[in-house]
């Protein structure tokens, strides 16, 4: 059985991939265009971890995992490489990620996630893939206040672009399972942390700050709440469900009948914004200087995921605290992670 994950080279791609080469999947292609949202170097360094080094394809760490250079908005080229490859499970987990970043470069959104996507969905078509697993976000609850959010919920009220993308895809997968009986598993991430993090989320983000002695910019004033979800429960999460397609009966939050599904993964434990951030500077070893301000648009105060679809499943259920999941992070930060910036 051959695997594609796209977004190999990002966080959950990286872990993701590695998980399934070192599971024993039989065959595992991973494809990303290595884009410089953030530092390329570290996008490189995950490769490298792979066993893939700049200008190879197949891993020396992993005989069963290799790697393709591509952009998922190139539909030719990705339609070539399922037609060679002939992918039974695709796990699509490129995207252009970041709330902030769609307030001043919402073009870049369209191209990848809503564009992307359907290039996705169109080579899944065409080529009888039996199961799409693509990210979705907690972004997509946006302005919801009820606790925790569930699948059930609607969802009319969007904060970001972002969110109105991810949401975007849901239906498109869905409309795709309907007409052409692609089952189609999404996953809303819930704040997703730990090492070969992107230095745009918090937990790097206050790390890097810290570490160096700069301050942290804290948004509300403090008044935030996140369900932090370590990276391994995420990944494990995603394996579990490969071979767990939808059922043909409805298992969406809908009366359709289609094979589309979407499942929360988060840690089902939100946490204040002011006590993550004692954790790691106690972790750490150094205090931040805290500069605290109103909330940013596009943002949301409070997260917190019910887990209990996926739970019913028996496929996942978070077992890392928060405690233990930052330290395995600051190690990696200390260690890995500054070699890394002394190799640039």
């Amino acid at each position: 059985m051959k695997i594609l994950v796209t977004g190999a080279a990002g966080f959950i791609g990286y872990h993701t991939a590695k998980a399934l080469a070192e599971n024993g999947a039989n065959e595992v292609i991973g494809l990303d265009n290595i884009n410089d949202y953030y530092d390329v170097a570290l996008k490189y360094a995950r490769l490298s971890d792979l066993g893939i080094e700049k200008g190879t394809e197949i891993s020396a760490k992993y005989p069963n995992l290799s790697f393709v250079r591509a952009d998922l908005a190139d539909f030719e080229t990705l339609n070539r490489l399922f037609e060679k490859r002939r992918f039974k499970r695709v796990i699509n987990l490129a995207a252009q990620a970041g709330v902030r970043h769609s307030l001043k470069n919402p073009q870049t959104y369209i191209d990848s996630n809503i564009t992307g996507f359907l290039n996705i969905l169109e080579c899944c078509r065409r080529h009888a893939v039996d199961h799409l697993i693509y990210a979705s976000s907690s972004s997509v609850y946006g302005l919801n206040s009820e606790m925790p959010f569930s699948e059930e919920q609607r969802l009319d009220f969007p904060a970001s672009l972002y969110a109105c993308t991810k949401k975007s895809n849901e239906l498109m997968a869905h409309a795709y399972s309907h007409l052409f009986d692609i089952p189609a598993t999404g996953l809303r991430f819930f704040t997703v942390y730990g090492p070969w993090g992107r230095p745009d989320m918090a937990c790097f983000k206050f790390a890097e700050q810290i570490y160096a002695g700069e301050p942290i910019e804290i948004y509300n004033f403090g008044r935030m709440k996140r369900d932090f979800t370590y990276i391994d429960d995420v990944a494990r999460a995603i394996v579990a469900l490969i071979d767990a397609p939808p059922d043909p009966i409805n298992e969406s939050i809908t009366t359709s009948r289609a094979r589309s599904r979407v499942f929360n993964i988060g840690n089902n434990a939100p946490v204040d914004l002011m006590e993550f951030v004692r954790t790691l500077e106690e972790l750490l070893g150094r205090n931040a200087q805290k500069i605290l301000l109103p909330m940013q648009p596009g943002d949301v105060p409070e997260t917190y995921a019910s887990i209990d679809r996926l739970k019913a499943k028996g496929l996942f259920a978070p077992d890392t605290p928060l405690k233990e999941g930052l330290k395995r992070f600051v190690e990696w930060y200390k260690t890995t992670y500054q070699e890394i910036k002394l190799s640039r």
